[in-house]
């Protein structure tokens, strides 16, 4: 029996393994691959498990920052111990409710991504009698990088264009409450090829000094964003970068040569790179079945409990892949339990031999898994999360959501123009 198979037994399926250890090793290593002196966020939204999270801060001068764009991530990167003060809070549909709560708990700094957004952050934090720090978010009218997902470049509902922020930053300065502190920029995210990701970071540091040198841009701190790779539900190890050191510095050096002093600061930002090959799905096979010349496998997990970064526009991943334990066998499908033929986790991939009851694990799942997946549809239960550290358990829990009822304010009268 494998240690998958015990825990699969010990706490039933489908169960999240989260590996602390491999979170840790994650973190050291982003940090050794960057600039002694860079700050890294962790983007909850990849897994805002707070035992996940809560390892990514506990090295001093490792210790990463927490980038958050919920009032409901807020919350889990401060069960995590994180800060408030030390989360950057990001997103284009900032709600005044959200910034009042973000403000309140002690949130100080915001990426701002249009006027209005400036504007109504300035306004929560006037009337919190506090100033907040704003980073402009920053769409670049071209990119560098031709792989991964992009995220720049085109029209989009995040950030200024930068072909356009020049004639209304002096407005953008005034904004009562705010103090524009730096620029954010998010060009790709998963870049697996390291020559790409180097020339696309060189690209933002050197529109964020012409920004700054042309147009008066303030630059205390600069965060240009991620890309970092690791594999998703097939097995693989992370990527490895040993030319993004002195790539960074060159390119630093080359155009804000005085951030060696500390100006501007510089961040990063990863999701998952940090947690990605944290995680292992454990699933059991419900049933085996043939149809019309074609394999099924049934699994107990199904898009509900792995859903496929839907929230980055990708429903499905293209073909899940078992880790490799024993040699393919058949050639199948891996679907789920659920009541429509859009739950497929795998079509026609290589799997072993497999019968109702054995375990099948899917590697790097730590990133996107449970909280990116479509968890009450149909109604099943969200899949049980067991933290590992150094072989041990640690903890085991599992979302619960629940129907409450909201309280009805009393209808308003209408009044006449």
């Amino acid at each position: 029996m494998t240690r998958y198979d015990a825990l699969a037994r010990r706490f039933g399926t489908p169960l999240y393994v989260y590996d602390l250890d491999r979170v840790t090793a994650a973190r050291d290593d982003l940090f050794a691959a960057l600039p002694e002196s860079f700050d890294v966020f962790y983007a909850l939204k990849a897994n805002p498990h707070p035992e996940v999270a809560g390892a990514l801060r506990e090295a001093p001068g490792r210790a990463c920052r927490a980038e958050i764009s919920s009032t409901g991530e807020l919350a889990a990167a401060l069960a995590a111990g994180y800060a408030a003060a030390d989360c950057l809070y990001t997103g284009p549909g900032k709600t005044e409710g959200e910034l009042d709560e973000a403000i309140g708990s002690g949130v100080r700094i915001f990426s701002a991504e249009s006027a209005t957004d400036l504007a109504r952050i300035g306004s929560v934090a006037v009337r919190h009698g506090v100033v907040a720090e704003c980073l402009l978010r920053v769409n670049s009218a071209s990119a560098s990088a031709r792989t991964s997902i992009r995220m720049t470049g085109t029209p989009s509902q995040f950030g200024f264009d930068s072909e356009t922020l020049p004639e209304v930053l002096p407005a953008l300065r005034d904004t009562p409450g705010t103090r524009l502190a730096g620029a954010h920029f998010f060009p790709l995210s998963n870049a697996k090829d390291e020559a790409s990701l180097v020339a696309e970071f060189e690209h933002t540091i050197a529109l964020a000094a012409r920004l700054r040198d042309e147009h008066g841009l303030p630059l205390d701190f600069l965060d240009i964003g991620g890309g970092f790779s690791v594999p998703y539900a097939v097995p693989g190890d992370r990527a490895v970068y040993h030319g993004l050191r002195g790539g960074l510095e060159a390119a630093l050096d080359r155009h804000l040569p005085t951030w060696r002093a500390g100006t501007p600061r510089i961040a990063c930002e990863s999701g998952r790179y940090l947690v990605g090959d944290s995680g292992t799905l454990l699933s059991s096979v419900v049933n085996t079945k043939e149809s019309r010349g074609r394999s099924f496998v049934v699994l107990d997990a199904g898009i509900n409990t792995l859903g496929g970064m839907s929230g980055l526009g990708r429903l499905l991943p293209v073909a899940v892949e078992p880790e490799e334990d024993s040699p393919a066998a058949v050639t199948a499908s891996l679907v789920g339990p659920l009541c429509t033929p859009g739950d497929v986790l795998g079509r026609e991939i290589k799997l072993p031999s497999l019968a109702p009851g054995d375990t099948v694990a899917i590697p790097n799942t730590g990133a996107y898994g449970a909280t990116a997946s479509l968890l009450t549809f149909l109604g099943r239960p969200a899949p049980a999360e067991a933290v590992v550290r150094g072989g041990e358990v640690v903890s085991v829990t599992r979302l619960r959501y629940e129907r409450v009822h909201e309280t009805v304010p009393p209808e308003r009268p209408e009044t006449a123009p």
